[in-house]
């Protein structure tokens, strides 16, 4: 009895329970950190830290989610799922609307299991699946450069950043997918490919269309079928309001002009206006533990629990920021060492560690060197978009990281 109170005690201590927490889907093996070789007393100190940021309302609540050797070692919600109408507790099983982090944990993904299918090539040219995508024209020379499936990738391929839906909707007289991407297809490109990183929504969302031209499957469809479902990821969705199963679980983000706030509804404009949820650089849905289990895969070649998701080299491949574009620091849609990176921390692997950050506050953090992946969702813009996380993803990423010790 005094031994199992003993590691009960342990357990507070490190913080791998919470007072909020709830019944788990037990979809990764949960462990003491010191089980995986991290330090506690160490890694227990990121609860001030995230503390300190909801007392600063920076963020309104919070769930972290830490995975070493395959293993959920730490896991834990802080602060509120919702202060808007009303005030609701987070608990660590709360989905969040990833934003960006779709780019990878959706898009990014899925183009890598259609890369090994025998769908594509990464250099194909784009409009080998959408006619009328135009290449770079040189202002002086005249000179084309046509744009490949590996330059929307690397966010590399010249298209400006992002267009709003009103100046597309002005333009085209509707608000559809078709109506966007007849947009991009012919919008100007502000650089030559390959010779600047310029991060785009607009690269994503043409390789939703390239993606879903190829499969004649929507990127909600596909994704859910070859990732997802093959993962066993049953609390990550695109478009969460129609999941009636799930919509309990979703933290709201922004209050709109009506005084109602976003629930389900993916927060970026042009995947919520254009694309209407099913969109290539927003619209995932997903909790902690779900992403715990993608990046369990994604640090085992691919595998996790014997689900075989993409193979050892598609996984290497993916991560690896290609020889051409090696100055710029963005592999096949992770983010490794460019300027966007900061929230990787300072003592994760300096080239090798490979991420993603999302709009609304989320992030996630893969080290394949030391087996250990950082996963913080927040929804800072809730219920107004004012609150800031680049510090604080820097921050609890060095923590982490300094708790290992073995």
């Amino acid at each position: 009895m005094k031994k199992l109170l003993l590691v009960c005690a342990v357990l507070l201590a490190a913080g791998a329970c919470s007072s909020q927490s709830v019944n788990h889907d037990g979809k990764i093996d949960r462990v003491s950190p010191s089980e995986v070789g991290m330090d506690p007393a160490r890694l227990s100190k990121v609860d001030d830290i995230i503390n300190t940021s909801i007392e600063n309302k920076e963020i309104p609540g919070a769930v972290l989610a830490v995975v070493r050797h395959g293993k959920l070692a730490y896991i834990k919600a802080y602060g509120n799922k919702s202060v808007y109408p009303e005030v609701t507790p987070m608990t660590e099983d709360v989905i969040f609307d990833l934003a960006s982090c779709s780019k990878v944990v959706g898009t990014a993904m899925s183009m890598a299991r259609l890369l090994e299918q025998g769908g594509y090539r990464l250099t194909d040219r784009v409009d080998m699946y959408i006619p009328g995508f135009q290449p770079y024209v040189d202002p002086e020379t005249g000179k084309k450069t046509n744009i490949r499936i590996v330059d929307l990738l690397t966010h590399s391929s010249g298209l400006p950043p992002y267009v709003s839906p009103d100046v597309v909707i002005k333009d085209k007289g509707v608000a559809d997918p078709d109506s966007l991407m007849s947009y991009i297809c012919t919008m100007k490109r502000v650089y030559k490919p390959t010779t600047k990183f310029e991060y785009s929504c607009l690269n994503f969302i043409t390789l939703q269309n390239v993606l879903q031209k190829i499969t004649g499957k929507t990127l909600a469809e596909y994704a859910q079928e070859n990732i997802f479902d093959v993962l066993g990821m049953s609390s990550t969705t695109y478009m969460a309001s129609k999941k009636a199963d799930l919509i309990g679980r979703v933290a709201p983000t922004e209050k709109q002009p009506d005084g109602s706030v976003l629930l389900g509804e993916v927060h970026d404009p042009l995947a919520r206006v254009m694309n209407h949820g099913n969109s290539g650089n927003a619209g995932v849905f997903s909790s902690a533990e779900d992403l715990a289990v993608l990046a369990a895969a994604l640090m085992n070649d691919g595998e996790f629990e014997g689900k075989q998701v993409l193979g050892k080299l598609t996984v290497e491949t993916m991560t690896r920021v290609p020889s051409e574009v090696k100055q710029l620091g963005r592999s096949l849609g992770w983010d490794n060492y460019s300027p966007y990176a900061s929230n990787n921390g300072n003592l994760f692997h300096p080239t090798k560690t490979f991420g993603h950050t999302g709009y609304t506050g989320t992030s996630i953090i893969v080290d394949p060197v030391s087996k250990t992946s950082v996963i913080l969702l927040t929804h800072r813009v809730h219920p107004v978009d004012k609150g800031g996380v680049v510090r604080l993803r820097a921050l609890v990423a060095n923590v982490v990281a300094s708790s290992i010790v073995e």
